[in-house]
Order: C-alpha cells, then structure tokens, then sequence
C-alpha cells in the first residue's frame, strides 16, 4: 500500500512535528484557565483562600508575564493544584451550600473588583471630575 520512502517521509515528518510543538507550562495552563473563566487576579486570590494557601497579587502579576520579562516567575505545580482545587470549591461549592457553576462563571463578568477599577472593560467611561478654579495658576500680568 505504502512504500518504504512514503512511510520513512511520515515518520520523518511526524517525529519533526512532535519536538517543534512547544510543551504547555503550567504558567500557559494558567493563563489559559484565568482568561477562559474571565478571572481578576483579585478573584484568583480568593480562589486560593478557600483552600488556605495564599499568594499576593504582585506574585500572581510575575506569573502571568512573558518569559522574557525579568521578573516572570515559573508556575510550580503546588500553586496550579491549589488553584484548581480551589477553582472546584469556588464552582461548584460544598456539600452544604452547592452552587451552579454556569452561575458563577457568568457572576466574573458582573463583579466589579474590590478596588473599584475596571481596568478589562475598555468600553465602559471613566468618571471625569472637571478642574477646580482654584488649581489654576494665575496669568502672569506684563
């Protein structure tokens, strides 16, 4: 059916495809997961309080960074187990107090963060105040 070139060429081709594929990291799964749920870092704190392991939200900035960035910092596996089982919790509640998922997932989206900056809605207005008389330098008189 197939030749021996024909089936060495596949081989050739499939071995090349396997090893030029970049191996997702856990900061990729990370990312991906935070983006897909519509994640603040904020919420993502929060997260990992419901199974008692806490991280700042300046780590979690050093995680999310490119690589090339000097102050990126590698996803250990405690920190992406620990965010998933708190991603569990958090989705789908305890035993005592069940929640619905596709309820939660829709409530990121409509949370507005603890600090009050909306910094992911690019559409939505900033409030801005107008300048006081009173900020106002006087004109020099010639």
């Amino acid at each position: 059916m197939y030749t021996e070139t024909t089936l060495h060429a596949l081989q050739y081709t499939i071995y090349n495809i396997h090893y030029t594929i970049k191996k997702m990291t856990n900061n990729d799964i990370f990312k991906k997961l935070r983006v897909a749920l519509q994640l603040r870092d904020d919420q993502i704190v929060e997260i990992l309080e419901l199974v008692n392991f806490r991280v700042s939200k300046g780590e979690l900035g050093n995680i999310f960074r490119n690589e090339e960035h000097p102050n990126y910092v590698e996803c250990g596996d405690q920190l992406l187990r620990n965010f998933l089982n708190g991603l569990v919790i958090h989705l789908r509640g305890t035993k005592e107090a069940p929640k619905n998922p596709m309820e939660v997932i829709k409530s990121h989206k409509n949370t507005p963060p603890k600090d009050g900056y909306v910094g992911n809605d690019r559409n939505e207005k900033k409030e801005v105040k107008p300048k006081t008389e009173t900020s106002k330098k006087p004109a020099p008189s010639f």
